[in-house]
């Protein structure tokens, strides 16, 4: 699951640090070329089951058509602020596709179960709503790169 670690190897994440801040980050910012060939990039909420990072996207967006249209995305985990020591984030690039019925209405399907168990706890008190205009796109991630400046100050 990992890449090459470009970033120093002193300041890069265990792979238990690494699942810890992906479970307990907020928001990701995903990145997809768009059918333009340019970029397109967004903040979105996310769950991470350990194995795979599940995003909850609007299905009529164009995030969506262009994370169906092209398979293949890199997502950015950060966290930290103006101290240049206190950054630190995840980078992970891999396939993309999409799961269960599009749009998400709630119809019985045993991929979803444990990311849909994992967002509601992290963003709306613990249960999963339907809505009925998200659908669920999947990423196993191929490349894992990691930095946690924190470190440089041991």
């Amino acid at each position: 699951m990992t890449g090459k670690q470009r970033r120093g190897t002193a300041i890069a994440m265990s792979a238990a640090e690494t699942d810890a801040f992906l479970r307990a980050q907020p928001v990701c910012r995903v990145a997809v070329t768009a059918s333009d060939g340019h970029p397109h990039i967004s903040p979105l909420w996310f769950v991470w089951d350990g194995t795979a990072l599940w995003l909850n996207s609007l299905t009529r967006s164009r995030r969506w058509s262009d994370v169906v249209k092209q398979g293949r995305l890199a997502v950015v985990v950060d966290d930290g602020g103006f101290d240049f020591t206190a950054l630190r984030g995840v980078e992970l690039r891999g396939p993309a596709e999409a799961v269960g019925e599009v749009p998400r209405t709630g119809e019985p399907y045993d991929e979803l179960i444990e990311p849909e168990r994992l967002f509601g706890e992290k963003y709306a008190g613990g249960r999963f709503r339907y809505d009925g205009r998200h659908g669920w796109l999947r990423m196993v991630p191929e490349e894992v790169v990691s930095w946690d400046f924190r470190k440089l100050r041991r």
